[in-house]
């Protein structure tokens, strides 16, 4: 087992005592606990795939193609098609 010294601002020093009041857990099972955390949080991220990325991304109702990129063709005519009426 190692021995760490750790300098802590006052931010993280209110957190670590308000930590302490509501878990009445020592301060290195505190930090302990906080590096497990951490550690699974890593570890989740690490996994995850571009596609899991793009899920998350909200990207409205769709955008303003007309058709969609296997159907250029239609499109193209579509949108001439558009024009030509103004």
């Amino acid at each position: 087992m190692a021995t760490r010294t750790v300098r802590l601002d006052d931010e993280a020093e209110a957190a670590l005592r308000q930590i302490r009041e509501a878990t009445g857990l020592p301060i290195s099972e505190a930090l302990k606990r906080g590096l497990r955390s951490l550690q699974q949080g890593v570890e989740q991220e690490s996994q995850r795939t571009p596609y899991d990325v793009y899920r998350e991304l909200d990207l409205g109702p769709g955008g303003y193609a007309i058709a969609p990129s296997t159907k250029t063709r239609r499109g193209v005519a579509e949108a001439l098609r558009r024009k030509v009426r103004r």
